[in-house]
């Protein structure tokens, strides 16, 4: 059980009772009634004793199971909290722990509990709140810098669950992370929910790059729900993969920049296939002196998949600024793409915030260029879509950023 006071806690509850039935403006409704709770498990000594399946859609959603790369990993399987590690060598400069031993260790961490994300924010938060949650805490202690990415893994076994997963990490004053988390489903999941609450805190003059890779199935339902505050020099920046189906994801992170001299940066790689229904976007809030941000996003539609593309930038503060980049490609004459630039001056007449959003299909004359080079139409199309997705605009060590762009790949070798 954890330690937060019982006032807050009835608050909490209450508010959360309020928004019980509370749709999200975006996205797709979902009948929560349908989906069961997992049931706990036992934990692992070793990441190589997970069943292979899941070892295999593990390393697929980018998380290395020999570790040596990684200098700590948290996973989850279901509903349970079975494994968690930091290396030797990073012993005494972060720590891991399931949320609620976090809670139960940590008294004063009900100050960030339920702070960058309203409670009452729709009928996923209010779920979050009202039913049993796990999740990961991650603290980067002050000063240090993490040479090597942490890694959270997210797994759903069983068919037809919900899971509810409630994370934060606190990266303290002046230090630095990367964590990489891998979402992903085994081979028999046809259908599920995710419910992931994500709270982050980007210290003084710290620095936090956070990537997700999404691999679900097409009957899978996915509501992230995420708020980062970064207070005077700090650094968020958030990487998004999605390339594989899934029925439907909606997720509007918020980046609120307090701080002096605060940033924030959004990059996004979407593959709509199938009948996927995609709600992707980012807001920042930019309230501190000189703070900025930007929002790149890459998008491709194929079969009859649906891709939102939102962003937002408000500005708070004359010295400020901001800028969007949304592109997309159509690949089908079924699929459909939204793109969603909203910028927003917020009695801050001096910031600077701009925007630029195109959709369309390949050029042919680029198709054919490459065709009088040797190439087939296909293979041709292959290449203009791998420079489109550029991976680069991600910032991952290398073998990440080769690992990424294999799987762009592989999806495009499949959807064609």
């Amino acid at each position: 059980m954890s330690v937060i006071s019982i006032s807050k806690r009835e608050e909490l509850r209450r508010l959360a009772e309020s928004a019980r039935d509370k749709k999200a403006p975006y996205g797709e409704d979902i009948d929560l009634s349908i989906f069961e709770e997992p049931e706990e498990r036992k934990g692992i000594e070793d990441l190589s004793k997970l069943p292979p399946e899941i070892q295999n859609v593990a390393v697929s959603s980018g998380i290395d199971i020999t570790e040596r790369d990684r200098a700590g990993s948290f996973v989850q399987l279901d509903h349970s909290v079975i494994y968690q590690k930091i290396q030797a060598a990073y012993k005494g400069q972060l720590e891991i722990m399931s949320i609620n031993d976090a809670l139960e260790k940590y008294p004063e961490l009900e100050e960030y509990w339920w702070k960058a994300v309203r409670v009452d924010q729709d009928k996923y938060t209010a779920y979050a709140e009202l039913y049993p949650v796990h999740g990961y805490f991650i603290r980067i202690f002050p000063g240090q810098k993490v040479d090597r990415a942490i890694q959270a893994c997210l797994l759903l076994e069983e068919n037809a669950k919900a899971q509810n997963v409630h994370n934060i990490i606190i990266v303290e004053e002046g230090a630095s992370a990367q964590v990489i988390t891998g979402c992903s489903i085994a081979p028999r999941v046809k259908e599920g929910l995710h419910i992931g609450i994500s709270e982050f805190y980007v210290k003084k003059g710290a620095k936090l790059v956070f990537t997700m890779i999404h691999n679900w199935a097409e009957g899978f339902h996915v509501r992230p729900r995420t708020g980062i505050i970064v207070e005077d020099d700090g650094i968020y920046v958030s990487n998004y993969v999605l390339l594989k189906p899934v029925r439907s994801i909606q997720s509007f992170p918020t980046a609120i920049l307090e701080g002096e001299n605060s940033k924030a940066v959004f990059n996004s790689l979407i593959y709509g296939l199938k009948d996927s229904n995609i709600d992707i976007g980012s807001r920042i809030i930019l309230r501190g002196r000189n703070s900025s941000g930007e929002a790149i996003s890459r998008a491709i539609v194929a079969d009859r998949s649906r891709i939102y593309a939102r962003g937002t930038l408000v500005a708070q503060n004359d010295e400020s600024k901001a800028h969007l980049d949304c592109r997309g490609i159509l690949f089908s004459n079924e699929g459909m793409m939204y793109a969603i630039p909203e910028l927003i001056a917020d009695r801050s007449p001096k910031s600077i915030l701009s925007h630029e959003a195109a959709i369309g299909p390949i050029a042919e004359e680029e198709i054919e260029y490459l065709m009088t080079r040797g190439l087939s139409k296909d293979e041709a199309v292959s290449l203009i879509t791998q420079g489109f997705m550029d991976v680069k605009i991600l910032g991952l060590p290398k073998h990440l950023e080769d690992y990424i762009r294999k799987m762009i790949e592989l999806t495009q070798k499949e959807s064609m």
